[in-house]
């Protein structure tokens, strides 16, 4: 079994006044799906409030991320699926419960982790 990501970028999030109640409520039922159907490993949204330190090999800590690449922002699910048309559907249910197109990755397996 793969392990996938199911993300979106905060911007994506365009959700109408007085629907934010009914997103929150959706998102929360497809989260507690994927724990009942035993296909959930962590999920969770980026907390923007606190900005990225970018931390070298010699420990050293500077503020912001890599100033080259775009924020990272958002929220994102990880589940463990037999297939990627099991991704698929699932991500199609959090889209549907979140508002918003989600982006579908595969993790590579790396046997030390």
């Amino acid at each position: 079994m793969a392990k996938y990501l199911i993300s979106f970028p905060s911007a994506a999030m365009n959700v109408p006044d007085g629907e934010w109640e009914a997103v929150v409520r959706d998102s929360h039922a497809v989260i507690r799906q994927t724990k009942e159907a035993g296909v959930y490993v962590f999920g969770g949204g980026i907390d923007e409030t606190v900005p990225p330190v970018l931390v070298s090999a010699n420990g050293s800590v500077a503020e912001g991320g890599y100033p080259w690449a775009p924020p990272l922002n958002g929220g994102f699910t990880v589940l463990e699926l037999p297939s990627s048309e099991e991704a698929i559907a699932w991500a199609a249910r959090i889209a549907k419960a979140c508002r918003c197109d989600q982006e579908l990755r595969v993790f590579g397996f790396d046997p030390e982790s």
